[in-house]
């Protein structure tokens, strides 16, 4: 008989409640949870694939090893030996920097991800990380250090109760949200203006989410920063600035104009190709909106000027008295949070502590660009990259200029990947470590929910049990750990106890802490859970601001609402000065490049990339249910510049950048502006020795091989990904 089981779906931000049905060991079905406290029974394709995504013929069963020059299947014990024969005698030849960690962008959703590689850093020594979020967010965590003094407070706007809502750069419609988490983005959307709200959309492309606008203003893609800019001066100049509570906590303010100064409406908007009169009627709307938010992404991030952008959201949630007051935008708090300290300066946020080796970018929040990797592997030299663990990483499509990391990888002393596909980036690695199907993993979002639009807290134990032949990934991640650092063999539990042990020793002697003056010893006989993960799970729950445990969370299985966000200044400020700092000195050191843009010529075409419903990045690719409809990678060109340019519809162009050129199916459409084309990312399933049939059998092109890795924010080292010039020619 069919039986159901609750689950998150972990396929995007928006961690919308599932309720699958199952027939023996298989999941045949997956629909929304009406219960769950979050999402109230929303689904998207994606979760509505969750079958087909679980028990996709593609995943490995099995670790591979590679012999004599092939990946062959091999058993547990034989991975794992074969890392512990040749990490750590690397690592003790040519040291801890020798060694480069990539994080993907499929980490984030899952236990594992957010448990060990903490760990497995520390354990290696390396300071060469790689994640994704410098092909996406870390513009945002760089300008809320700034601001804030924490990377991790990042304000989301109150989707449920503000007036008005500005989006720049952003599709959440299709993109389901991105560090805003959001189930049904759509219908929160849907309900601002049902209540008397507002909408404004910023987008160089009529997207899903633009259709639903009061107001769709359509700039020239890279120049959201200075439309921002123009806004933030207007509010100024116009004395329609009213930070209310907040100018208590603010230092900063009175340089904020001068520093602004030469972005005036007359300024900016021939580079942003809209009229004065546009940009001031946008600032004064906000201005007088009861509440409002703005609210930027992936179009205003991964640009040249990626961290000013992100800074002038904050910038105008704070002049518009916005900031930390329901309906603007509020820092949310996780159940898995520090219980909250007093109010007080910290330590402050700064980057560069350490620079890459070859071309000494900075790092950012321990890490360093994912475009410089290629040449940190390639470059000879002390401190070359000789061994890569990548988990749940794909970076041969997902960074700039795949081509010359698919090579350096190959030239690699070894590499270990953690991923349940031989994909265009594992198909290098020495070992493959294949988790097991979402089915039958336990799920917590310990990322997800710092950046909720609303405080809930969700557990979900697997929904099946592990196969046989199968490991737990968490377990993965500790044998890992244990292989890399000379501990091969010691039993896996032994890593979460450590971790256990040493977070409970600095628990009863932290002042703030709800187990202050408590015995260690018997905590931590108290902990719930049958695994490691779990027990680990309820003391981040016991040590948290609710004061929850593992047991609620079985116990409530729909979740457990915390309440709507709530204002936190100053608890949450750890600048030195325990104010936010408005104009940090890294911002104003930038804004004379930002300026010197104003005299730019425009180039006479450029790409931006788009995002599908039905897809995230490049992992989602070999899911049947997942392709055709929308989800293509075509070019899409405005009328105009199809004309212009010779370009049919269905036809094909080739289009050329720094780095390199693609051809291309073109897909006439007005849905975006003319001067801009839009290609889709995370295709390009192309490469011999992947294992991925659906995606291969329509592989589309690789954008991001258009892109040679040096154009990059300097405040972030985020690779631009969008706005940049290309070329078109058409095709016989």
């Amino acid at each position: 008989m069919p039986r159901a089981a609750l689950r998150i779906c972990p396929f995007c931000e928006a961690t919308c409640g599932l309720t699958l049905t199952i027939e023996g060991t298989t999941v045949t079905g997956a629909r929304g949870d009406r219960d769950d406290v979050f999402s109230r029974g929303f689904i998207c394709p994606k979760g509505a694939a969750f079958g087909q995504i679980d028990a996709d013929p593609d995943r490995l069963r099995t670790p591979l090893v590679r012999r004599d020059g092939r990946l062959r299947e091999a058993t547990w014990e034989e991975a794992y030996d074969a890392i512990a024969a040749a990490v750590p005698g690397l690592v003790r030849e040519h040291g801890p920097q020798s060694v480069g960690v990539v994080l993907g962008n499929p980490n984030v959703h899952t236990m594992a991800g957010a448990l060990y590689p903490p760990l497995l850093l520390k354990a290696l020594g390396t300071r060469n990380l790689f994640t994704a979020s410098t092909l996406d967010q870390m513009p945002k965590h760089v300008s809320s250090g700034f601001l804030f003094g924490d990377p991790l407070a990042i304000p989301v706007p109150d989707l449920d109760r503000t007036d008005f809502l500005l989006l720049m750069g952003a599709n959440p419609v299709e993109s389901n949200g991105s560090l805003c988490t959001a189930p049904d983005f759509p219908g929160r959307l849907k309900a601002l203006r049902a209540r008397g709200g507002t909408l404004v959309v910023v987008d160089p492309r009529r997207t899903r989410t633009a259709a639903l606008a009061d107001l769709h203003l359509a700039p020239r893609p890279g120049s959201d920063v200075l439309l921002l800019a123009a806004l933030a001066h207007t509010l100024l100049a116009e004395r329609l600035a009213a930070p209310g509570g907040l100018e208590e906590h603010v230092e900063g303010l009175g340089e904020l104009g001068a520093a602004l100064g030469s972005f005036t409406p007359e300024a900016v908007a021939p580079a942003c190709d809209l009229t004065a009169d546009e940009i001031r009627s946008l600032a004064r709307e906000l201005a007088a909106a009861p509440t409002a938010a703005v609210y930027g992404r992936i179009g205003s991030c991964t640009v040249e000027h990626g961290t000013l952008a992100s800074w002038l959201v904050d910038v105008l949630n704070i002049l518009t008295g916005n900031l930390d007051r329901p309906g603007g935008a509020l820092f949310p708090l996780s159940a898995t949070d520090r219980t909250p300290r007093s109010a007080g300066p910290g330590k402050g946020f700064t980057t560069g502590r350490w620079h890459s080796r070859v071309s000494g970018h900075p790092e950012a929040k321990s890490e360093l660009p994912i475009a410089a990797l290629a040449e940190e592997i390639e470059t000879p030299g002390e401190g070359r990259i000789r061994t890569l663990i990548a988990i749940a990483a794909n970076p041969v499509l997902s960074a700039p200029d795949g081509d010359r990391l698919d090579r350096a990888l190959a030239g690699l002393d070894f590499m270990v990947s953690v991923d349940p596909y031989l994909n265009e980036t594992s198909r290098h690695a020495h070992v493959v470590l294949p988790p097991p199907p979402p089915a039958q993993s336990a799920h917590f979002d310990f990322a997800f929910n710092a950046f909720a639009v609303r405080n809930q807290a969700r557990y979900s134990p697997p929904a099946i049990p592990l196969e046989e032949g199968r490991m737990d990934e968490c377990e993965i991640h500790a044998r890992l750990l244990l292989a890399v650092s000379g501990l091969h063999g010691a039993p896996p539990e032994a890593v979460d106890e450590r971790v256990i042990d040493d977070t409970l020793a600095r628990a009863v002697t932290d002042a703030h802490s709800p187990l202050h003056g408590a015995d260690p010893k018997t905590q931590a006989l108290r902990l719930a859970g049958r695994t490691g993960p779990e027990r680990r799970l309820d003391l981040m729950l016991r040590l948290g601001p609710y004061e929850l445990g593992l047991e609620e969370l079985l116990e409530a299985p729909h979740g457990i609402d915390l309440g709507p966000l709530r204002p936190r200044l100053p608890e949450v400020l750890r600048t030195r000065s325990g104010r936010i700092e408005l104009l940090p000195e890294p911002i104003a050191a930038e804004l004379p490049a930002l300026r010197a843009t104003l005299a730019d010529r425009p180039a006479a075409l450029v790409l931006v990339g788009r995002r599908h419903l039905r897809s995230n990045n490049s992992w989602l690719h070999n899911v049947p249910a997942l392709t055709g409809g929308s989800n293509r990678c075509t070019l899409h060109v405005h009328p105009q510049d199809a004309a212009r340019l010779g370009l049919t519809d269905g036809g094909r162009a080739r289009i050329a950048a720094d780095g390199g050129s693609l051809e291309v199916p073109v897909e006439v459409t007005d849905a975006v502006r003319t001067g801009v084309v839009s290609l889709p990312h995370g295709w390009g399933h192309d490469r011999a020795g992947a294992r991925l049939g659906v995606a291969s059998a329509a592989p589309g092109a690789n954008v991001n091989q258009l892109l040679d890795g040096t154009r990059i924010d300097r405040l972030s080292g985020t690779a631009v990904l969008n706005a940049f010039p290309v070329e078109l020619t058409p095709l016989p």
